[in-house]
């Protein structure tokens, strides 16, 4: 992808207005597109950065029906974004030469505290970060007295509880598992190092470097007026979640514009004390056994369409967060969003423009319609939606159903003759008919995109 085309910012005394006009790879008609007909967003913000600056596109409000647009300093939750500060925190220490990627976080640990190991190996620092310490996503013991704010309650205490009693079920560095626990251990284990609190240790080691004044764990007045509330997949307002033990996973609450400069650093943008430790999390990689998916130090890594992309996402109950970099054309994208709705796919499109980005319809409401049997019939068969993935389409007792390759079978409403809709998300399919009148393929809609599945028997 060529550099981002220059987008005209009108600047003000105090104040920021969002770029308009041009629309690079169409985020912003996509954007509109969640927030208006297809409501299912809030309101998202997007940063964009290349060697010509920064621009910002926003769309939507910070509240339903409200006037008030999200812009380059409103404050969200970047929820696992989060994971990218604390292993940047990790390289710092390794290329000041406090510690060592190979140490064993045990070594970080309180004296008496049990960190589980198997067949002679300890899980290290550099484990925790790549994510392939054997350790759960959760520990077993993550039982919330709240569920609204999870994280609030989980201290050192219980964390040190659950270390002491796990066995790990496979051998450390054997396999690639995303894990909260993992890297809030990391985050923790760092911050015992530093001598300090997490939230302490980030501002002195990369937010006050990198001039990120607007971001932080816990808000001081001046950024929690401009903090954005967050809402629920069906818009609904939830509250921010706090951290404790677990913070290095998903604690810091950032600005578009504060995550420019972040990424503006890491694509080597501009020159900042923490050039080398930028550089050390890529140099140490993983597979992830996803095809074309490495994972750095905190970062993941896609090879697609010719492009690599560094990146990371996040998600807490009312908000999610994409960041990430094309180190090669120097590019950086964030995209916030004060909904619990998906942005990967915007934040990876405007990278690359060949990545797929959805286009969503307009919520339906689920009215079934009478369909003769002889029609559901018609329809029963395989579908090959790609090599080695069928969906297999059965009639039972008047009702539709759809099964794909290694899931569960669901039941379908029919909308019309033709059209079916899950009866409890928002996937369509449409069965399609040949010149002579037989069901000959299908079209299946969801997460914004249409995909066409060819009849196989």
């Amino acid at each position: 992808m060529k550099s981002f085309r220059r987008i005209a910012i009108a600047l003000a005394a105090a104040a920021t207005t969002l770029a308009a006009g041009q629309d690079p790879g169409g985020l912003k008609t996509l954007m509109d597109n969640r927030t208006g007909e297809a409501r299912k967003a809030v309101g998202i913000v997007a940063g964009l950065v290349d060697a010509t600056g920064e621009r910002y596109l926003s769309s939507g409000a910070t509240r339903p029906g409200g006037a008030d647009a999200l812009d380059a300093d409103t404050v969200l939750e970047i929820g696992s974004i989060t994971k990218v500060f604390t292993s940047l925190v990790l390289a710092d220490m390794v290329v000041r030469g406090e510690v060592k990627l190979d140490d064993p976080v045990a070594k970080l640990l309180p004296p008496g505290v049990r960190v589980p190991a198997r067949d002679g190996r300890e899980i290290t620092l550099l484990d925790l970060s790549n994510q392939v310490s054997g350790l759960p996503r959760l520990p077993g013991n993550f039982k919330p007295a709240d569920g609204g704010d999870p994280y609030a309650d989980y201290g050192p205490a219980r964390l040190y509880e659950f270390l002491s009693g796990y066995a790990l079920p496979r051998a450390i560095g054997e396999k690639y598992e995303y894990s909260n626990l993992g890297v809030g251990l990391l985050g923790h284990a760092l911050a015992l190092k530093a001598g300090m609190g997490y939230e302490e240790m980030v501002r002195r080691r990369v937010l006050e470097p990198l001039g990120m004044n607007d971001t932080a764990v816990v808000l001081a007045d001046r950024l929690a007026v401009r903090l954005a509330p967050g809402f629920d997949a069906a818009l609904k307002p939830v509250r921010n979640w706090r951290f404790d033990a677990l913070a290095g996973a998903g604690a810091l609450r950032s600005t578009a514009r504060d995550m420019l400069k972040f990424l503006s650093a890491a694509a080597g943008l501009r020159q900042t004390p923490l050039r080398r430790a930028f550089d050390l999390m890529l140099e140490k990689r993983q597979p992830t056994g996803a095809p074309g998916l490495e994972i750095g130090l905190g970062w993941h890594i896609w090879k697609q369409y010719g492009t690599e992309i560094v990146w990371h996402n996040g998600g807490t109950a009312g908000y999610r967060s994409f960041a990430g970099f094309d180190p090669a054309r120097k590019t950086g994208v964030v995209v916030l969003c004060d909904t619990a709705f998906g942005v990967d796919d915007l934040g990876l499109h405007a990278l690359e423009p060949q990545w797929p980005a959805g286009r969503f319809r307009p919520p339906v409401e689920r009215r079934a319609v009478a369909v003769d049997e002889a029609v559901l019939l018609s329809y029963v068969g395989d579908y090959e939606l790609a090599p080695g993935f069928v969906l297999t389409v059965a009639a039972e007792a008047g009702r539709l159903k759809i099964k794909a390759t290694g899931q569960a079978a669901f039941e379908y409403l029919p909308m019309s003759p033709t059209e079916f809709i899950h009866k409890t998300a928002d996937i369509r399919v449409t069965f399609l008919k040949d010149p002579k009148g037989a069901v000959d393929r299908l079209t299946i809609y969801q997460d914004g995109v249409d995909r066409e599945a060819k009849k196989i028997k």
